[in-house]
C-alpha cells in the first residue's frame, strides 16, 4: 500500500474536521496531493471507522483502480483545484454552521476583520450553485477561489486549500470564525469593512507573519 504516512495524516485530519465542529457525519471531504494524483476520503463512510486502505487514490486524469472504494462525490472538484493551483498540497471541504449559513444567503465574507488575510485575499467569495459532484460546481468553485485560498459554495458549504493538510484545516477554522463574527455583527447592524488600502497593508504584513528564520532576525 502506497503513501502510508499521508494516509494516516489524512484520516486524522478528517476526524479533526468533525471533532472541532467544522463538519457533521459523512458530509465534507478531504484530500492530499501525491506524486501522480491525490488521496481522498471515500464516499459515505464515517471518518471514525476509516482504515488506511479505505482512502482512495485518484490519478491526475481521474482514474481510480477498480479494487478501491468509491471516492468522494466531489473528487472532480479536488482534481480541478490541484490542476490549476500548483501550490495546493491539500484541499478541505466541509459544511460548518456559519460559513454554510452565509452560503445559503449567497453572501461573501468581506474584510470585517484583518484575519481574513490568512486566506491570501481581502474577501472570501461565494461561488454559484450547482448539483454536488458536478463539473459545473467545480467550475463555479474554481472561479470563486481565484486569488484566494478559501471560497463559499452557494447553498452548500466551504472549501479551502493549503500547502498541506494542517494548513488547509487552519484556514477552514479561521474562515468559519470570521463567518460567525460577520453573521453576529449582521444581527446588530451594518458591519464596518476595512478599506482596500488597509487590506493591502495587512496582506503585505501577513506575507512575513510568524516565526522567521533566526538568520533574518535583527
Amino acid at each position: 500500500m502506497r503513501f502510508v504516512p499521508l494516509r494516516r495524516a489524512l484520516i486524522e485530519t478528517a476526524r479533526e474536521m468533525n471533532a472541532c465542529g467544522l463538519n457533521q457525519g459523512t458530509s465534507g471531504n478531504v484530500s492530499v496531493r501525491t506524486e501522480d494524483g491525490f488521496l481522498i476520503t471515500p464516499t459515505g463512510m464515517l471518518y471514525e471507522t476509516l482504515k488506511l486502505e479505505d482512502l482512495v487514490e485518484v490519478r491526475n486524469d481521474g482514474r481510480v483502480d477498480a479494487w478501491q472504494r468509491l471516492p468522494s462525490s466531489e473528487w472532480r472538484m479536488h482534481r480541478d483545484v490541484y490542476r490549476v493551483r500548483p501550490e495546493a498540497g491539500a484541499v478541505f471541504h466541509c459544511h460548518p454552521m456559519f460559513a454554510t449559513t452565509l452560503s445559503i444567503l449567497r453572501r461573501e465574507i468581506p474584510a470585517v476583520h484583518y484575519m481574513i488575510a490568512v486566506t491570501g485575499a481581502a474577501r472570501v467569495r461565494c461561488g454559484g450553485y450547482a448539483t454536488f459532484g458536478s463539473e459545473e460546481l467545480s467550475a463555479y468553485t474554481l472561479e470563486a477561489l481565484e486569488g484566494c485560498n478559501a471560497a463559499l459554495m452557494a447553498n452548500h458549504g466551504l472549501i479551502t486549500l493549503g500547502p498541506d493538510l494542517g494548513g488547509a484545516l487552519r484556514i477552514a477554522r479561521e474562515v468559519e470564525n470570521l463567518a460567525a463574527q460577520y453573521w453576529r455583527a449582521l444581527q446588530v447592524g451594518i458591519p464596518f469593512v476595512l478599506d482596500d488600502d488597509e487590506m493591502t497593508r495587512v496582506l503585505a504584513k501577513f506575507r512575513t507573519y510568524g516565526q522567521q528564520s533566526r538568520d533574518r532576525r535583527d
